[in-house]
């Protein structure tokens, strides 16, 4: 585990959730190296999880100028707009982007509870959102995340 990384097993920060963002649900955060995929799985997500509240989802997707890559800016921006005080559970798409939320969260440049799952971009994206939605703690929220790891499709 890395500093500034919360184990998904331990409780939620002590940070309380801001004036009239709702409920202490772990936000999600889905960084991908195109702006309209992290933007499209995000949009997928919050509907499958649709029927009741649903967990804060931001897409950090592509440069700032719009290319294809990832933006530590945007990274963290997402990250502190989706931050209710119960964690943020990240999702990455390749290389790069695993690269670039690592390193800050060995910063300490994300919000305290903040964690990189290991999942699949789009199931794990879905399965976490909707569990979270259910006001799951990060553990069950990267524990449904890693399980997308076993859908089977054939």
């Amino acid at each position: 585990m890395t500093a500034g990384q919360q184990d998904p097993g331990s409780p939620a920060s002590d940070h309380d959730a801001g004036p009239g963002s709702g409920p202490a649900l772990v936000g999600i955060v889905l960084v991908s190296h195109s702006a309209p995929v992290a933007e499209s799985v995000a949009e997928l997500a919050r509907e499958l999880a649709a029927g009741g509240p649903v967990a804060p989802v931001a897409a950090a997707g592509g440069t700032a100028l719009g290319g294809l890559g990832t933006s530590s800016e945007r990274i963290v921006a997402a990250a502190r707009e989706v931050d209710r005080g119960a964690g943020v559970a990240l999702l990455v798409d390749l290389g790069s982007s695993v690269l670039t939320v690592k390193a800050l969260l060995m910063e300490d440049e994300l919000p305290p509870g903040s964690a990189l799952l290991d999942a699949p971009f789009v199931e794990g994206a879905v399965a976490a959102v909707v569990t979270a939605s259910t006001g799951a703690p990060l553990a069950a929220v990267a524990a449904a995340a890693a399980e997308a790891y076993a859908y089977r499709k054939a």
